[in-house]
């Protein structure tokens, strides 16, 4: 067992934003809008950002709450994941700590005189706690000492109802702006589309905040879509080229989550369920697991996510069709957070678009908001059905608009290029059986008159006897799924989710049944084959690290080095009871196996070993380096 040095924790003395880069954080520079966010900050004014999943946000206010006299209050929306935050700032040797329901009154009471005796830097709030009046009493009291150094808001677009995580305790935190003018508010999020970050400024009274958007793009993620034809089999294809990898499989409802998470371990495959059904304990003990253990597939609703900071997510699976682009692009962004090569799956089918539609429609929301969540559909299908570049698509829906014919060569898309197929025929089909049978039905019912089948029902409706009876036997029913999703986007037929998803025709439609225009389709992709060819161009692929750098392979000779210091970690941070990550990431590692320090200064240089880890870590590295 390794033996570890005492804790170190200091209160850093005001100093410039890039020394505390270097000796804190051990990184030479800062990345993109970084340094002009935290020199926005520490000027006193607000700030709304937006930057990717693994884009460096949590700098842009960890630097300037060090930098500023007193200290910085993060409002985080969920506290399960504050221990993580606030322990990965503790090997940094910064003091912080969080303030929630997991306290006793006692710990609660402690770390609050920690606050008043300019003990602390950083703390960690849930919105419900930061509005009680003792918190808000508590920062008068700071305040009024010139030691509430900012407020940094986390995961903002949860004060957005336009938004996809709205939360309606982050619409009180207008009170921030109204209590405490003059200290510096700075909000985050890794997406947000025009509509909301209009609201967030609204809600927020950050109508002045400086807005600094960085780029959507996150080249390391692989995105593939596929259309669902064996789920379980589409998944299992997938999974198999992760063997071994930390996951996130996301489910529309609980009950397949649990189902899901269920199967997958009698697969073999180390899998735990989240879902807010399950026991808050449960819950808190399954995400602990998936932070600490290797190799853990999380299967869960949406409820899970939110915050996650665990670099090392190799991939992450929708199996059923997300709410929005935004969801889509938030959800996805959980992968690869250390910039390593990582992939996104989603598989959907036609039930999906039904659902979805069905939740928009039926919802008590007005017809604003109704009218909003259809053009997000729209946008999050054309996404799905699209022949050109996926990433493409996705940057031009967050404003980045891509020059013609742009391929980002890391897309199903440009690593298999779809082919499109008249199917003007099948099409118009389709159209006549939806007609014929008096747009009363969904999908399963008109493909199964299609087919010609004499189910009981077929019979009764005398549909059995309609000239469409039959004229689609050719076919089997995974084509016609395949036909009537694609009418649907392309909009030649709508749903009528208040008819249990009955078909209906639009007027797009009526030139298509004449005739008068071509029917183009997607023809759509095996996923096993997308993954295994994108798979071998990733095997031949040299990692791209978070700075943007390709990292040069590992020779076999590093490979036993890096393995050796991933098992020293995984000591650590058992004995530390925080995830391994929190000690030193991967690209850490590797860059340690390639270059092997032979003393502390030789160390120092590598990024991500600030003076705190070199303290805490450095010997223990020397030594295995030495061994190696």
């Amino acid at each position: 067992m390794t033996v570890l040095p005492p804790r170190v924790s200091f209160v850093p003395q005001p100093t410039s934003a890039l020394q505390v880069l270097n000796t804190t954080f051990g990184y030479p520079s800062f990345r993109g809008p970084q340094a002009d966010i935290i020199e926005h900050i520490e000027s006193g004014n607000d700030a709304l950002v937006l930057m990717p999943t693994g884009g460096g946000k949590s700098l842009c206010y960890q630097i300037p709450a060090l930098t500023r006299n007193g200290v910085g209050i993060v409002v985080s929306p969920l506290i399960a994941l504050m221990q993580d935050q606030v322990d990965a700032l503790h090997t940094l040797g910064v003091t912080a700590a969080f303030l929630n329901s997991s306290l006793t009154g006692q710990q609660a009471n402690a770390t609050e005189r920690q606050v008043r005796d300019g003990e602390i830097k950083l703390l960690y709030v849930a919105p419900e706690r930061l509005l009680t009046e003792r918190f808000l009493e508590l920062l008068d009291e700071l305040k009024e000492h010139n030691q509430l150094a900012l407020f940094a808001i986390d995961e903002a677009h949860c004060v957005s109802q336009w938004g996809h995580d709205f939360r309606s305790d982050y619409l009180a935190l207008s009170v921030l702006a109204e209590r405490f003018p003059g200290v510096p508010r700075i909000a985050l999020t890794a997406t947000a589309d025009g509509l909301t970050r209009t609201e967030i400024r609204l809600r927020l009274h950050m109508q002045d905040a400086r807005e600094f958007v960085s780029s959507f793009d996150r080249p390391n993620i692989r995105y593939l879509i596929s259309e669902r034809v064996n789920e379980r089999e589409q998944l299992r294809a997938f999974l198999r080229e992760h063997a071994g990898e930390a996951g996130i499989v996301y489910c529309l409802s609980r009950k397949k989550v649990d189902a899901t998470a269920e199967w997958l371990n009698a697969e073999m495959t180390k899998a735990l369920p989240y879902h807010a059904g399950m026991d808050q304990d449960v819950r808190r003990r399954n995400q602990s697991r998936f932070l600490r253990e290797e190799g853990i597939v999380m299967v869960a609703t949406i409820a899970f996510g939110m915050g996650i900071d665990k670099p090392d997510v190799r991939f992450v699976v929708h199996l059923d069709l997300p709410k929005s682009v935004e969801g889509y692009y938030q959800e996805t962004g959980r992968a690869g957070r250390d910039g390593d090569d990582s992939e996104a799956l989603m598989i959907y089918g036609l039930a999906d678009v039904v659902q979805q539609r069905r939740f928009i429609e039926m919802s008590d929301a007005n017809d604003d908001f109704k009218r909003a969540g259809r053009a997000k559909l729209e946008a999050l299908l054309g996404l799905c059905e699209t022949t050109a570049c996926r990433r493409g698509r996705l940057l031009s829906y967050f404003g980045e608009l891509q020059p013609e014919g742009y391929a980002c060569g890391n897309c199903d898309t440009c690593l298999s290029p779809p082919k499109m197929w008249d199917a003007t025929e099948l099409v118009r089909m389709a159209l006549s059986a939806i007609y014929r049978t008096g747009q009363r039905f969904g999908a399963t019912y008109v493909i199964e008159v299609l087919q010609g089948k004499t189910t009981t029902q077929i019979k009764e409706r005398g549909h059995d006897t309609s000239p469409v009876h039959g004229i689609g036997k050719a076919h089997d029913e995974a084509a016609w799924r395949n036909v009537f999703r694609q009418i649907v986007t392309h909009g030649w037929a709508e749903i009528d989710v208040t008819a249990y998803g009955a078909l209906h025709l639009t007027p797009a439609a009526r030139p298509v049944l004449r005739g008068e225009v071509p029917a183009m389709l997607r023809q759509q992709l095996a996923v096993t084959a997308t993954t295994k060819a994108a798979k071998a161009k990733r095997g031949a692929k040299a990692v791209t690290g978070k700075d943007g750098k390709v990292e040069a392979p590992l020779t076999p000779a590093d490979e036993v080095l890096y393995e050796a210091l991933k098992a020293w970690r995984i000591d650590i941070a058992r004995q530390e009871n925080v995830p391994a990550f929190v000690i030193l990431h991967d690209s850490v590692l590797r860059e340690i196996a390639r270059s092997k320090p032979k003393d502390k200064v030789a160390l120092t240089a590598i990024s991500g070993i600030g003076e705190s880890k070199l303290l805490q870590f450095g010997q223990g590295i020397l030594e295995i380096v030495a061994a190696g």
